[in-house]
């Protein structure tokens, strides 16, 4: 067998060991780490942890489950987790995820809230919360620039991106009609063509 053959079938083969090595109980830990370190957003995080540390989604199906988690209601990072744990270990995974990611914050926002209740007119307690808020977009970016290098390539994606910016922040469309709106004309650019008699090879 040639190193050309061998190639995609030790790519699939350590692909599959990264998904079927997931217990439930790596899953919950994963994701309680997640959501106890994941301040001022969630995203990078979990594409740190979900694609660079433990490998069991690459950047193509993470970008896939983040659309789906962006267009269905609730939170990203929650959505995120139910899609993940189900591929990993189908529904006892996926409620490991969603425990895992929710205990974290559930706990600390309950404190925050007793706390911002008592001091939250309080300069410093203001000038945190502005340097978090700074801190968040920074991460975010981040996040966007890495899947972007991967995910837009070709230059009609570069397009349709920007259309969806302008639809949400200038025309003032909620994000699921602008996701349908644009989503609908780039899966029919992007649609599988045939090829004509005299173009076939």
């Amino acid at each position: 067998m040639s190193d050309s053959a061998a190639t995609p079938a030790l790519s699939q083969s350590a692909s599959a060991s990264a998904t079927t090595g997931a217990s439930v109980f790596d899953i919950f830990k994963e994701f309680l780490t997640i959501g106890a370190t994941s301040f001022g957003g969630v995203v990078p995080y979990l594409r740190s942890a979900l694609v660079t540390r433990r490998q069991w989604v690459d950047d193509k199906e993470f970008v896939e489950m983040l659309s789906i988690s962006q267009s269905l209601p609730g939170l990203n990072a929650t959505n995120m987790a139910i899609l993940v744990g189900e591929k990993l270990r189908g529904l006892a995974g996926s409620i490991a995820a969603i425990l895992g990611i929710c205990l974290p914050g559930a706990v600390l926002m309950y404190v925050v809230g007793v706390f911002y209740r008592l001091h939250g007119d309080h300069n410093w307690t203001t000038a945190a919360l502005k340097g978090v808020a700074a801190a968040a977009v920074g991460l975010v970016l981040s996040t966007v620039v890495g899947l972007s290098k991967k995910s837009l390539s070709r230059n009609i994606d570069f397009v349709f991106m920007a259309a969806t910016v302008l639809a949400v922040n200038r025309l003032h469309w909620s994000v699921p009609r602008a996701l349908i709106v644009v989503g609908l004309v780039a899966i029919l650019f992007h649609r599988p063509r045939t090829k004509k008699a005299g173009e076939a090879s």
